[in-house]
């Protein structure tokens, strides 16, 4: 098609609004702590919810697409953007008047149905990159999914404003990108399935899948959703823990980002070197070796090194492994697409962003309270938290933390700036935050080091842990490099789907 550059920057800039909302809610996870007395748990059920939703909706796109078409899903995930960033700003009012639980369901939501808008992006933008560059779908499909770590980028410098600027202005600026993809989507043509176009049938798509090496791959991509976004949603704070910066934390966040931007673009000669499953088996170990080193760094020196090392490790892996489902079975793009982004954004939501958390809550409350057992009565939560099928715990509260890092200074301003209003029932909430430091500022000299040092110690323990997942993937890619060749009648099926949408 003559305009499918045209379009394919229109996938590029829905990613890039994704990316933007995704970036800046991992710099605003602090904030949103020390505001709204967070956990990392429940944390982590905020940024699982902005997953979820995206893996849940991206595997009914991918079904729609034959019946309600490109365009059509595209206006609906318009929609969902807008209803999205609407909801942000009621966040605070909320809080001060029904707190923390209200507050909490609210973001759930807003980024459930953020997630909404971009699995029905990428639920379309994928499987279309696939049938408009049929001849390079791997090397294409990167350059689709630099929009992704631009978007972080961006949404990364946003976040350097949090000190100047509300937080809900910041989060809704993914708005931006919004509108420009809107506009394109609007005025251009999009082109027919091969379902629409006769070539194959939902069944027959369903029937070709329907393989050993598919479920290998779909197993090994819910790790990478897992390994890729589910710690992307907190390498920008657990960095900052370990840098005890948060500007340091961001900084790093950007140039990782940037590093994959960048990378992501010269997909096609290195596929062309060592295969697409040689690629991903390279990232798989290169990855892990990044994950550890990060957990261990203590200079920002070796903290730029190591994070160079997982961002070449993490670059590759998501728009690889659709390339590898695109070239194995081209004709069944459209479905297995949607279910390979279904299941990794399924992992990040679910398994991913709330078990890291869960892992941080579980090493800094079992370090808390071995090394300062007072200190852990004093700051421990008001609730405990559980991960699937592990022992509940009780974390450190994250206003509790975030009052003992800045000596009440945030907490005494805003009762300051109440004035008489401060009795009335909108800052119930701060209220009870207010009295918690009245009541413990005296041991606040003696509580902060060990809370800090416990949540250092959960973050690097986290990530260690993790370094498992990309390891089991390196396994399921030795796999499928030595027990299944590649078809011969793939070929065929190329040069059949280039002819049926006029590519060739």
């Amino acid at each position: 098609m003559e305009n499918r550059k045209k379009l394919l920057l229109a996938g590029i800039l829905c990613l890039i609004a994704a990316g933007m909302g995704f970036g800046v809610r991992t710099g605003l996870l602090e904030v949103w702590s020390g505001q709204y007395g967070f956990t990392m748990t429940e944390l982590g059920k905020i940024t699982g919810g902005g997953l979820v939703g995206f893996g849940c909706v991206i595997l009914f796109a991918g079904f729609l697409i034959d019946t309600i078409g490109y365009k059509r899903l595209m206006q609906i995930a318009l929609m969902c953007h807008l209803i999205s960033a609407v909801m942000l700003f009621f966040a605070t009012p909320v809080f001060n008047a029904s707190g923390k639980e209200a507050v909490y369901v609210l973001l759930y939501w807003s980024m459930f149905i953020f997630a909404i808008g971009n699995g029905i992006c990428e639920g379309v933008i994928n499987p279309l990159t696939a049938t408009l560059f049929p001849e390079a779908k791997t090397h294409y499909l990167n350059i689709l999914h630099s929009g992704w770590p631009a978007g972080l980028v961006i949404g990364g410098l946003i976040v350097f404003a949090k000190p100047y600027v509300a937080w809900e202005i910041l989060m809704a600026t993914f708005l931006i990108p919004v509108v420009v993809y809107g506009f394109i989507i609007t005025f251009e043509p999009f082109p027919k399935t091969a379902a629409e176009q006769g070539a194959t049938s939902y069944g027959g798509m369903i029937k070709r899948l329907i393989t050993p090496f598919f479920l290998i791959l779909l197993f090994a991509h819910a790790c990478v959703g897992y390994v890729e976004l589910g710690t992307d949603s907190w390498i920008n704070k657990i960095t900052a823990n370990i840098l005890s910066s948060a500007a340091l934390g961001t900084a790093l966040f950007i140039y990782t980002s940037l590093l994959m931007t960048v990378l992501r673009f010269f997909a096609g000669p290195i596929v062309h070197r060592i295969s697409s499953l040689g690629l991903l088996l390279a990232s798989s170990l290169i990855g892990a070796t990044g994950l550890y080193l990060i957990s261990i760094g203590e200079s920002v020196e070796f903290m730029f090194f190591a994070a160079t090392v997982y961002a070449v490790g993490k670059t590759f892996l998501w728009p690889t492994m659709l390339g590898v489902l695109g070239e194995r079975f081209p004709q069944s793009a459209t479905i297995g697409m949607a279910l390979m982004g279904g299941i990794g954004m399924l992992s990040a939501g679910a398994l991913g962003g709330p078990g890291i958390g869960y892992k941080q809550d579980y090493a800094a409350s079992h370090e808390l309270q071995s090394a300062a057992p007072e200190t852990y009565e004093r700051v421990k939560a008001p609730n405990e938290n559980q991960f699937l099928f592990f022992p509940p715990i009780t974390g450190i509260d994250g206003a509790a933390a975030a009052m003992l890092a800045d000596g009440g200074e945030a907490i005494e301003s805003e009762r300051e700036i109440a004035g008489d209003d401060w009795t009335s029932p909108k800052f119930e909430e701060p209220r009870k935050q207010y009295e918690w430091w009245q009541e413990n500022k005296e041991f606040a000299e003696v509580d902060a080091p060990p809370v800090k040092a416990a949540n250092l110690y959960g973050s690097r323990w986290a990530l260690r842990v993790t370094t498992l997942v990309p390891l089991t993937m390196a396994v399921c890619y030795i796999i499928l490099l030595t027990c299944f060749r590649k078809p011969d009648h793939v070929e065929e099926e190329v040069v059949e789907e280039n002819e049926a949408i006029g590519a060739v």
